[in-house]
C-alpha cells in the first residue's frame, strides 16, 4: 500500500511539471517557451528537493509538529527525482534543437547533479543501500544532498541583480532556501550530537 501511494505521489509530481510545460507553451511565444519552462520545472523540482532534505532536520530541531513531514521525506525525494525528469527532458530537447554555448565545466557541473539526483533515488531503496552498506549509503546521501544544494544555489545565483527589482524579488526566496537548507541540516546534526539521549526519548 505504501509503495502504491509513493508511486501515485511520483506520478502526480511529474504531472504537475508536465502541466507547467503545457501551460507555458500555450501562453508564451517561441522564444520565451523554453526559458520559462526550464525555470518553472527547475523551481518545482527544487521545492520538492528542499522539503525532502529538510524534513528530518525540521523534526529534530522543532519537534513533533514536523513528524508527518519527516515520515514522508523519502516520498518527497522520489517525487523530486520524478518531477526532475521533465526538466531533464527539456534540457535534452534544447540540445537537440540547438547547441547552447556552454563551457565544458558547466556541463560537467550540472551533469554531476543529474548523477547525484538518481543515485540518491536509487539509495532510497533498501536493496541498493544494503548492497553498498549502511555507512557508505549515509556518506553518499550527505555528499549528494549538499552537492545538489550547491547546484541549485549556482543556478539561482546566475546574474540575480540583472533585470531590476522584479528579478531580484523572484530569485531571493529560492536563494534564501538554498542557504537555509544546509544550515538547518547542520543545526540538526549539532543538536543530535549534543543531546542524543533527549532526542532518543522524543
Amino acid at each position: 500500500m505504501r509503495l502504491r501511494t509513493t508511486a501515485q505521489w511520483m506520478l502526480a509530481s511529474m504531472a504537475v511539471a508536465l502541466v507547467m510545460v503545457i501551460v507555458i507553451r500555450l501562453n508564451f511565444g517561441p522564444r520565451e517557451r523554453m526559458v520559462n519552462a526550464l525555470q518553472a520545472t527547475a523551481r518545482w523540482s527544487f521545492a520538492l528537493f528542499w522539503l525532502a532534505t529538510v524534513a528530518s532536520p525540521l523534526r529534530t530541531l522543532f519537534g513533533s509538529k514536523f513528524k508527518t513531514l519527516a515520515q514522508h521525506a523519502r516520498d518527497l525525494g522520489l517525487c523530486y527525482a520524478s518531477a526532475h525528469l521533465v526538466h531533464l527532458g527539456l534540457v535534452v530537447w534544447m540540445f537537440m534543437v540547438s547547441v547552447p554555448d556552454l563551457s565544458r565545466q558547466f556541463v560537467i557541473f550540472f551533469g554531476a547533479g543529474v548523477f547525484w539526483t538518481y543515485l540518491l533515488a536509487a539509495l532510497s531503496f533498501g536493496a541498493v543501500s544494503g548492497a553498498v552498506g549502511a555507512r557508505a549509503a549515509r556518506v553518499l546521501r550527505i555528499i549528494g544532498v549538499e552537492y545538489l544544494s550547491l547546484v541549485f544555489f549556482v543556478d539561482f545565483n546566475k546574474d540575480p541583480m540583472e533585470g531590476g527589482p522584479g528579478r531580484i524579488a523572484y530569485y531571493a526566496p529560492f536563494l534564501a532556501l538554498t542557504i537555509a537548507g544546509p544550515l538547518l541540516r547542520l543545526a540538526a546534526l549539532a543538536k543530535r550530537q549534543l543531546y542524543p539521549s533527549r532526542l532518543a526519548a522524543s
